[in-house]
């Protein structure tokens, strides 16, 4: 099997030439690590004003790779991240984003006032958007920085927000 380097996004404030797997917010879906996504149109996306889209190639071999579906292993997985407990081992994590954060939920899916059915329904609304976490030195000392552009104009979301929001409404009022 031929192992063929991953290109990454990563959208940000500045330019990241060496990630810190250790800088990240460690209770994100996948836990502790350096967040990019395989989709330079979602990094573009979802990038704020005076944003820069760091590119990289993860040459992948020897890394141990987990990918994750959408479904209540992920959601499990996303749960328990969110409370400290990362359980998955692996260098580099590839699956959806919980949009819950991206469209700011405050926290009510993973709160544990909702059975877990319910909150695996609203973690699956919306559209699906892929993150990858680079979670280990090693895999980090695979990542080569690319180069950096300007992210460009912001784009306005609120007709997206809005039909999430009812759709997390909706579920939320479920009887």
């Amino acid at each position: 099997m031929e192992v063929r380097p991953l290109k990454l996004y990563h959208a940000g404030p500045e330019v990241i030439r060496f990630p810190d797997v250790h800088r990240g917010r460690k209770n994100a879906d996948f836990g502790p690590g350096f967040y990019l996504t395989p989709d330079p149109a979602f990094a573009r996306r979802w990038a704020r004003k005076d944003s820069v889209i760091n590119e990289y190639e993860l040459d992948t071999e020897g890394l141990v790779i987990r990918r994750l579906d959408r479904d209540e292993n992920w959601f499990r997985y996303i749960f328990g991240n969110r409370r400290g407990e990362d359980t998955l081992a692996a260098d580099v994590i590839i699956g959806p984003i919980a949009n819950d954060t991206i469209f700011d939920t405050l926290g009510i899916v993973t709160s544990g006032f909702l059975a877990a059915d319910q909150a695996v329904r609203l973690l699956s609304i919306g559209p699906e958007y892929t993150q990858a976490a680079v979670k280990t030195e090693k895999a980090a000392r695979q990542l080569r920085w690319i180069g950096a552009e300007a992210a460009g104009e912001a784009e306005d979301h609120t007709a997206e927000e809005e039909a999430f929001m009812e759709q997390f409404a909706a579920i939320l009022t479920e009887e």
